[in-house]
Parts: C-alpha cells; structure tokens; sequence
C-alpha cells in the first residue's frame, strides 16, 4: 500500500484576507493571506487513509500562511503544507525491536558511573579516619 496521495487544489477551500503587521500600501489592500481548510470527508481518499488521518490529525486540516507578498505564492505554500501534513500522518512507520546492549556498552556505562561515584565520594569531608 502506497501512503503517497496527492491533494487536489478542488479539495481544498481557500479564503483570502488582508495580512496583518507592517508593509505600507500594500499590505492594507490586497488580500494576500490565505487560509485553506482540507476536509477529508468532502474529497477522493482511500478509505484506509482517511481513517488514519483522521485518527491523527481530526476531520480537517486548516493552514495559513501570509509569508509571501503574492497570493498566488501564499496559495501554493498552503497546499504544500497540507501535502506534508498528510505525508506524515499517513507514514507507516516500522516498530522498534528492542535490542540487548553490547558488552562494550555495559562497560562504558557502569566504568561511568565508577567514575562518576569517585568524583562524588572525593567532595566528602575527611571523616575520624582519614
């Protein structure tokens, strides 16, 4: 089974409005920052997916973005987010198996905690002893 499934732009709905923060003319007038929102029960997924990503990222998807001054680039950031949104939700990722520690490992870790216990012992005062 492939995880791969390319968002369609007919999927997603997109509303425009003015981008907030400084920038001049510019800025005030257009509407260059997008929100898109992905709902997954309205668009063409394989039923697999979109119970898994609905399990992992709820019923819809919304992105926004106002990085770029154009609209049309904003538009285009905002689906390839959405894309690697769903391309981490949808990965399958192989379990961990639990493997024993090298014998190198053992010796390492508890000549460290030799050390480790030394230095600590070294910061007591002198005892009746010593």
């Amino acid at each position: 089974m492939s995880s791969r499934w390319q968002v369609s732009e007919n999927d997603i709905s997109f509303r425009f409005v003015a981008s907030g923060g400084p920038g001049g003319q510019h800025a005030n007038r257009s509407n260059t920052k997008v929100d898109a929102v992905l709902v997954f029960a309205d668009c063409a997924i394989p039923d697999w997916l979109r119970e898994r990503l609905v399990g992992k990222l709820g019923e819809s998807i919304r992105v926004t973005v106002d990085v770029e001054r154009s609209q049309y680039r904003n538009r285009q950031l905002a689906v390839e987010r959405i894309q690697e949104r769903i391309d981490g939700a949808a990965k399958i990722e192989t379990p961990r198996r639990a493997t024993k520690p090298t014998r190198g490992s053992q010796r390492r870790r508890l000549d460290g905690k030799r050390k480790r216990g030394d230095v600590k012992k070294s910061r007591k005062r002198p005892g009746h002893d010593d």
